[in-house]
């Protein structure tokens, strides 16, 4: 029996009692509407082959390859593998993959033109302590905006890289590192729901169009301080099987990069944009 219940006051809500590989559409209807209203959506329990978790995750929309090259899989490059090759040939611990994801709050996919909808993680393996997924309301960060940056930032875009103003590329081929910074609206509203929410990646974002730099510092300063909300966030402890989803368009995450480097945390990875957005990538 399907059971769904919220597990954080603003955002996260988590599913029992299904195989997502055996949903058809009227039982997939009720998941999906659970993701729009929650931001994050875990399912409990999975055992999933590689083709399995990537048509699950194509009922969100279309999968992209990430941009990470070298992270990809051999046999399905749409799907990211996460948390393996962390120790380099001499044996030294490779922090950027280690790491990955832990440095700072973001959105994945800003850098994009047109950014993911989603991303979908499913784990394989979790350590014995630590590895949890932190997660918060960009709804939330919106809702606690004063008036006055509401409207100072109303239909005002931000400049977006996948390194940011610290260059931080290393896991891009040398061949991606120099893409040009796109723009995405601050403030954006939902196509979905229709809430708006902070669209922010303060590892992501580059300046704020139209200000001066001195302002655009303190603009980008002043978002990163309340984009994450006490009642706003939620902490993903991982077990074997779980597939969690989250909306890019109206939340954060990073993960908690603490648990013992000679255990094992993996996941499969996939990026999605909607159906109606999606582009060739190479």
């Amino acid at each position: 029996m399907i059971q769904i219940r919220q597990v954080g006051s603003r955002i996260g809500v988590e599913v029992s009692g299904v195989a997502v590989r055996d949903l058809d559409d009227a039982g997939f209807a009720p998941l999906y509407q659970a993701w729009l209203d929650h931001n994050v959506l875990v399912v409990k329990d999975q055992d999933l082959a590689l083709g399995e978790f990537l048509a699950y995750s194509r009922r969100f929309g279309v999968v992209t390859p990430h941009p990470s090259k070298s992270t990809r899989h051999p046999d399905m490059p749409e799907i990211t593998m996460l948390g393996i090759n962390k120790f380099r040939t001499d044996g030294s611990l490779d922090q950027a993959i280690y790491r990955r994801g832990a440095e700072n709050w973001h959105t994945d996919g800003a850098y994009d033109a047109v950014p993911f909808k989603a991303t979908q993680l499913y784990a394989l393996a979790i350590p014995d302590s630590g590895g949890d997924t932190l997660f918060a309301s960009g709804y939330a960060a919106y809702d606690a905006m004063p008036t006055r940056l509401r409207q100072r930032l109303d239909g005002v875009l931000g400049a977006f890289t996948y390194g940011g103003r610290t260059k931080a590329d290393a896991l891009l081929n040398p061949e991606d590192r120099d893409r040009p910074p796109v723009l995405h609206p601050i403030i954006r509203t939902h196509r979905e729901t229709r809430r708006k929410s902070l669209y922010f990646d303060p590892g992501k974002i580059l300046y704020i169009q139209g200000a001066e730099a001195a302002e655009s510092d303190d603009l980008i300063e002043e978002l990163t301080a309340l984009m994450i909300q006490p009642d706003g966030q939620y902490r993903h402890k991982w077990q074997v099987g779980d597939v969690v989803i989250w909306d890019n368009r109206c939340s954060y995450h990073k993960a908690a990069g603490d648990y013992p480097p000679e255990q094992d945390r993996i996941h499969w990875r996939t990026s999605i944009k909607d159906w109606d957005e999606a582009g060739p990538r190479a």
